[in-house]
């Protein structure tokens, strides 16, 4: 077996993919755009099917809604949309990564009672909406940092 070519090619590629990343955009702009397009899709299928979505509502909790489930979702699509515009433009982002932060967070702590309660039920969910929570907060703290900019 050839091991100094294998060698020769292995040091090929680490050496192509360490150029192809210091050209890459900053991790924390990847980060803000990836979170961004996250709650921006998430906010438009909502818009376009808020019944699927309307099934996070669990029986017991929708009557402690305003408004019905699918009118619910509806509302939060509106918002994502707009929340996940802000933070893919790079404008006003402190403030909707902020919310995006918070209401992930929220969504965990309702889907790990949900867990429990229902026995096992959105797990799944569960599990991806801890790591969106973490890159919320990662994206809020990156933008505070920052100096301030006007929009």
């Amino acid at each position: 077996m050839d091991f100094d070519g294998l060698s020769a090619r292995t040091a090929s590629v680490a050496d192509r993919t360490a150029s192809a990343a210091a050209r890459a955009p900053e991790p924390a702009t990847i980060a803000r755009v990836g979170l961004g397009a996250m709650v921006f899709a998430a906010g438009v299928h909502k818009l376009l099917d808020p019944l699927s979505w309307s099934a996070y509502v669990v029986p017991w909790l929708a009557p402690l809604l305003v408004v019905s489930p699918v009118t619910f979702m509806l509302v939060n699509g509106v918002l994502e949309v707009g929340f996940g515009a802000a933070i893919v433009a790079d404008r006003y982002t402190a403030f909707a990564s902020a919310v995006a932060a918070v209401s992930l967070s929220a969504t965990c702590l309702y889907l790990a009672v949900i867990f429990v309660v229902e026995g096992g039920l959105f797990g799944d969910v569960l599990a991806r909406d801890i790591g969106l929570a973490g890159l919320a907060w990662a994206v809020l703290v990156e933008s505070l940092r920052r100096p301030t900019r006007t929009p």
